[in-house]
């Protein structure tokens, strides 16, 4: 009798990417560095499965419908493993002049699962019982 534990499935190497923008997405990266060109490199712990990750990647221009070109990601089995090769990484592209800013919330968010869409800056005004609409008028900021 065979046992198999659905716990522990293998995930695809797109749904491991899909998950790490996701979590980093969601604000769960636990370190984010701005590298030149358009690249971060993210710590990532995912709760789930308890494993680490280092994520490089860059800016997702098609909201979430393709991996960004040159994406990267290394698996680690605990948070402490993956943070010691984030510290490494992150050195080495400061040696080569490639950090921009080691703690950076740049660009997170830019996917899928950014939020609610503004369509624009009035939208909510007639809706939205908080909007003084005379003060708003009297200010002239009403259209």
């Amino acid at each position: 009798m065979t046992v198999q534990n659905w716990d522990v499935q293998e995930r695809s190497e797109e749904q491991v990417i899909s998950r790490l923008f996701q979590l980093e997405n969601d604000g769960q990266a636990e370190r984010r560095a701005e590298l030149s060109g358009e690249q971060f490199l993210s710590l990532i712990h995912d709760p789930d499965s308890g494993r680490g990750y280092v994520l490089k990647h860059g800016i997702d221009e098609t909201e979430g419908a393709e991996v960004p070109p040159g994406t990267e990601f290394w698996e680690y089995p605990t948070l402490d493993e993956a943070a010691r090769a984030y510290e490494q990484l992150l050195a080495e592209s400061g040696r080569a002049g490639e950090v921009v800013e080691e703690d950076s919330d740049e660009a997170i968010g830019d996917s899928e699962s950014a939020g609610a869409e503004v369509r624009d800056r009035y939208s909510a005004s007639d809706e939205d019982l908080l909007i003084d609409v005379e003060e708003v008028e009297d200010s002239g900021a009403a259209s």
